[in-house]
């Protein structure tokens, strides 16, 4: 059932639009979540999906005509655009299975003209949509003011806080060492400059970062990188400090962001790389005099690479954030089975738990906080409206992180809310995501291996049961960095899901997170992130890897029907326990150092 709290300001809203698209001789226009940096989460200032419908996820695309709309969202959100987005106003559809350009292709009008800003969209999916338009007539117009913008009376304006040095003590590598890989990997191409577009990667190359997305520690800035190991940073000048000059040192010039179009201009010429999948499509435009390299920002991989000291800095950031988490997960087993918990309560009290732990800059993400049937929306984001209460003898799941100088952290945990003992159908779903948790967890492989070649992994005991989930089963994770981060990641297949095809490597964070969800019941996940590390075999042919598992906080026992696993499954749950208590047992005392150990104690 749709939620129509805001259906009134939201149909003043679509008509504004409508409106607004008249003026400006269009027939429609696109509207994704996106900001000129490509993110996936994005500043107050560019929420315009959101301000526009009330989708309030981290990925979705809303096509408006003069007679219809309709909205795009994958997989996880499909429950939630339900319950957010008002269905008299929008058409719900789900990707991969159409797309707004398949949407425009069968109902844009013939001649039709559908504004999009060249500065939110890449250039691949412009052509897409220019070749879905073409067999009626139709035109895809880049317009010079985004029609939402100027129906947006109160839109924030872009963030002016000041960007920040981040310590080589922290990052393990200087800014300078990571131009020169940079400017080497140039002039291996014939290069002479890359455009760095994307947030993350101009905060790693840099060594900089920032507080201008929440939940990101990133700057709004952009970089054109060039061939001789220096960068042009073009960033406002209200954003940089003396700290900040020192910093970056000479070799870095610093520029009002208005003059990245100019500059991009002045590469008339030259051989520049861009990398389509990280670069809106004005970039492409604005370099029209260069010859442009389309290839993936040189950035992406050595970032994904974590050397030692990002590697020991997320050992670090695990062992105070699985206190923190820990103390929550005691708390909750004490005060929600008197039936006082909310979502919302629950959320703020781990958040507390985390800013005690010491040195927490953010959460990583707005904490996914489920009772009962809201756990079944993957990507559920509690509000004052949808706000539940966390009844006895129900299911939980909270899937949260925090963002610490030294690491970022991701972890989803699923409880029974006692008292009594969980339904037969929910402990036997919990243990087959465990089964499926614990298989990529012991996964050792050979070099070469992506993550679509693993993900059956997690999935086989679900899939016996005839039961899936529509979501990856792990993304990467940055340092001190983006919580979602490529190349790599885990899921079902390479084809239209960027990073399955990324050969894991040494060095590479991901998440390990299998799930199940009942609609209108119940939601699990268990998630841990993990790093790949070399694995030494005795007469192995060739070079093989496996996952370092590097979170630690104590699973559920009240959900483990622990006649459905195997011995070495649970020798893999002892182990990983008696882990957990090594490490969290010093940080914890009394009542929670109690229940650390009952629910560190073994299996069988």
């Amino acid at each position: 059932m749709p939620n129509n709290i805001h259906a009134a300001p939201m149909s003043e809203r679509l008509s504004a639009l409508r409106a607004e698209l008249v003026a400006q001789g269009l027939d429609g226009f696109v509207i994704p979540i996106s900001d000129e940096h490509m993110s996936e989460y994005v500043g107050a200032y560019a929420q315009r999906l959101e301000w526009l419908t009330g989708f309030g996820g981290s990925a979705g695309t809303a096509v408006v005509l003069a007679d219809r709309a309709a909205i795009f969202v994958d997989g996880r959100y499909t429950l939630q655009v339900r319950d957010q987005v008002d269905g008299a106003l929008y058409e719900y559809h789900n990707v991969p299975a159409t797309s707004p350009a398949a949407w425009l292709g069968a109902h844009a009008p013939a001649g039709a003209k559908i504004g999009y800003d060249a500065w939110l969209h890449g250039r691949p999916w412009a052509r897409g949509v220019e070749k879905a338009l073409a067999p009626r007539g139709g035109a895809l117009v880049a317009v010079s003011r985004n029609p939402v913008d100027a129906v947006w009376d109160d839109q924030p304006e872009r963030s002016l806080a000041e960007a920040m040095p981040h310590p080589t003590a922290l990052a393990g590598v200087p800014s300078e060492a990571k131009r020169a890989e940079v400017a080497e990997w140039l002039t291996a191409r014939g290069a002479d400059a890359a455009v760095i577009a994307a947030l993350d990667s101009v905060a790693w190359l840099l060594n900089m970062r920032g507080t201008d997305v929440s939940r990101t520690p990133v700057a709004l800035s952009f970089v054109v990188a060039h061939a001789d190991g220096t960068a042009d940073l073009f960033i406002a000048p209200e954003k940089v400090t003396p700290e900040l000059r020192a910093h970056l040192g000479n070799a870095v010039r610093i520029l009002p962001r208005e003059d990245f179009v100019p500059a991009l201009g002045a590469l008339a010429g030259k051989k520049v790389v861009v990398d389509p999948e990280r670069s809106v499509a004005a970039i492409f435009e604005a370099l029209s005099g260069a010859q442009i390299i389309e290839e993936r920002d040189p950035c992406v991989l050595p970032k994904a690479i974590k050397n030692p000291v990002e590697q020991a800095g997320q050992r670090a950031a695990q062992a105070r954030d699985g206190a923190a988490v820990a103390r929550f997960l005691h708390w909750l087993s004490v005060e929600a089975p008197k039936g006082g918990v909310t979502e919302m309560s629950a959320a703020e009290a781990l958040h507390q738990f985390r800013r005690e732990c010491g040195d927490l800059r953010d959460l990583s993400f707005d904490t996914i906080s489920g009772a009962g049937p809201n756990g079944a929306i993957v990507h559920y984001r509690v509000s004052p409206e949808t706000n539940r209460a966390l009844d006895p003898s129900s299911v939980y799941l909270v899937d949260s992180g925090g963002q610490y100088p030294d690491g970022t952290t991701d972890i989803t945990r699923t409880v029974w809310v006692g008292p009594g003992t969980a339904p037969d159908e929910v402990r036997d779903r919990f243990t087959r995501v465990l089964k499926g948790h614990i298989a990529i967890a012991r996964a050792v492989f050979p070099a070469g291996t992506n993550g679509s070649q693993l993900d059956t992994l997690a999935r086989q005991y679900l899939w016996a049961a005839g039961l899936d989930y529509a979501h990856g089963t792990g993304h990467g994770v940055g340092s001190f960095l983006s919580v979602h981060e490529g190349p790599q990641r885990i899921a079902k297949s390479s084809g239209g899901q960027a990073g399955t095809g990324q050969e894991l490597l040494a060095g590479m964070f991901l998440s390990n997170e299998p799930g199940y969800y009942k609609t209108g019941a119940y939601g699990i996940r268990i998630e841990n992130l993990v790093l790949v590390e070399e694995r030494a075999i005795e007469g192995a042919e060739g070079t093989y890897f496996g996952f370092e598992t590097l979170t630690h906080v104590p699973i559920e026992r009240a959900l483990v029907d622990d006649r459905l696993l195997t011995r070495d499954e649970v020798a893999w749950w002892n182990a990983y326990h008696a882990r957990v208590e090594s490490i969290l047992a010093p940080q914890l005392s009394g009542e929670a150092l109690a229940w650390l150990k009952e629910q560190c104690a073994p299996l069988g």
